[in-house]
């Protein structure tokens, strides 16, 4: 791994602050990144101040205001190039997400792809920046409406991405012509740092550089002075949700704009006629896949009570087999979990359960020795136990039966989230019936398919408590933009609108 972690760029000690290609160095305080499989240090990095922070700013600003000016499709052939350094270094840069955060390495890589990804996507987008033209109610008049760069934008990414969240803002950001600067976990700092040399280094040979910002700094430093500096039109954080509502908060108080993925409590309905293998292979992976740490994480699952006792005996045996330990190994499918807290807060809820009346089913336990490994858990219990309607980063998965369709719609939609949801049926009625507007609430409705593993063609994102924030695909890409009305005259009338007259003869 120390190969690994050479041709990445990480040392002993990183800064924590970088303008581009080039770090900002600074007294701040250090941190230390810690692979999760082992408990062991990986490196130390040293966080941004919050005076490093506004050199940041201003150097993206200048190098925004060039930006801005370069052809769009030129910026997405630069986004193109980002892309492929990326899928050079995809590999190396895949197997650093394990180390650092515990994916297994089809996640990793998998992360890493959909970076690459979106790079092609956004390449694609920059020659379709549209806007629309209307028909105006005045004589010889034109109206129609464009879109312009915003300014520079602020993203704020939490450890389970570290790589892929940041470039489902950057790379579209970077078409629509905007500057960007990263704020990533403390929890993740080395993949954040490799992800933006490589990055950066594509920009620098183009002449801008300076057109990507990396702060990695504690909230009280760094984080609450970035989300409130007016010079950042736009914050897309992702995050819990209590981190969402202070952004919003402050971003709100300077009349800015936000962009907020917060959390989910995910379901799945598996009808009385789903096709149990397709489920039960879902449901296993949006359980328990990056040990139920990404927001998309099934956590609650509504079994019909006639296939309730063989689909939940099913999937416990299921559950029972699946090979738990070091993610870098092959055929490892769980791997730990990202640190001492989260595996606090597993046992925490499992607790919680118990006292709730659930019954574990399987699992249950953290696993002893190094590193932050727990046993993925199925629990038996009410659907409104106060417990299942908390969000637990952790492979936990809470487990009912119900009688009536229409009761399993308003279980999945009694949660303050709305993220993602699924169903598993084959019949037409009951998946219309999932669909309609008074069926699942969330941003994000499956069906046939799991909770977790969106493609980045679709908007992703969710409401209520997830905070209504699009990414990635579909029209997302308007968040980064300002819109602008435009009207034309080419008449020698000045005829008014709603038919109002002003006559100064």
């Amino acid at each position: 791994m120390e190969s690994v972690l050479r041709k990445l760029g990480i040392e002993a000690i990183n800064a924590g602050a970088a303008c581009g290609q080039e770090a900002l160095a600074g007294e701040g305080v250090e941190i230390a990144s810690v692979d999760p499989t082992t408990g062991r240090e990986i490196a130390r990095v040293r966080l941004a101040t919050g005076e490093q922070l506004d050199e940041v700013v201003v150097r993206a600003q200048a190098a925004w205001r060039r930006w801005r000016m370069v052809p769009a499709p030129q910026r997405g052939e630069i986004v193109r190039e980002i892309g492929q350094a990326l899928r050079e270094h995809k590999e190396a840069l895949g197997r650093l997400i394990t180390l650092e955060v515990g994916k297994v390495t089809s996640e990793g890589a998998g992360e890493v792809q959909e970076a690459v990804d979106m790079a092609d996507f956004a390449c694609g987008l920059s020659r379709q920046l549209y806007g629309l033209t209307t028909h105006s109610e005045r004589p010889a008049h034109r109206l129609y409406e464009q879109w312009h760069p915003l300014g520079v934008v602020g993203v704020i990414t939490a450890f389970n991405f570290p790589c892929a969240v940041w470039a489902w803002n950057a790379m579209l950001a970077l078409v629509c012509g905007d500057a960007v600067i990263w704020k990533p976990s403390l929890k993740a700092p080395l993949v954040a740092l490799a992800t933006h040399r490589i990055c950066a280094e594509v920009l620098a040979r183009r002449g801008f550089g300076d057109v990507l910002g990396l702060v990695i700094g504690q909230d009280a430093a760094v984080g609450e002075a970035l989300v409130a500096d007016r010079r950042l039109p736009l914050i897309s954080a992702t995050g819990s949700c209590r981190m969402g509502r202070r952004v919003n908060q402050v971003v709100a108080g300077r009349l800015g704009r936000c962009l907020l993925e917060l959390g989910g409590n995910n379901a799945v309905i598996v009808h009385r006629d789903a096709d149990q293998a397709l489920a039960l292979r879902a449901v296993a992976f949006g359980a328990v896949g990056t040990s139920g740490q990404r927001c998309t994480s099934t956590r609650r699952l509504f079994v019909h009570e006639d296939i309730h006792d063989d689909f939940v005996r099913r999937l416990s045996a299921a559950y029972e087999s699946l090979p738990i330990g070091d993610p870098a190994s092959p055929g490892t499918l769980v791997g730990p979990l990202i640190d001492g807290e989260a595996v606090a807060g597993y046992e925490a809820a499992i607790a919680a359960a118990r006292a709730q009346g659930g019954r574990v089913l399987v699992g249950g336990s953290r696993i002893e020795g190094p590193g932050f490994f727990v046993e993925p858990t199925l629990i038996e219990i009410r659907h409104d136990a106060p417990i299942v309607h908390e969000e637990t980063f952790a492979p936990i998965l809470y487990v009912s039966a119900y009688r009536e369709l229409d009761e399993a719609i308003a279980w999945q939609n009694e949660v303050e989230q709305g993220l993602s949801s699924a169903i598993f049926t084959d019949s037409f009625r009951a998946a219309e019936r999932f669909l309609a507007h008074d069926g699942s609430d969330c941003g994000i409705a499956n069906v046939n398919a799991g909770t977790s593993g969106a493609e980045i063609g679709g908007a992703f994102g969710g409401e209520k408590d997830t905070g209504g924030g699009r990414e990635a695909g579909s029209d997302a890409w308007k968040h980064y933009m300002r819109r602008q009305t435009c009207t034309l005259n080419r008449g020698a009338e000045l005829p008014l609108a709603q038919g109002v007259t002003f006559d100064l003869d």
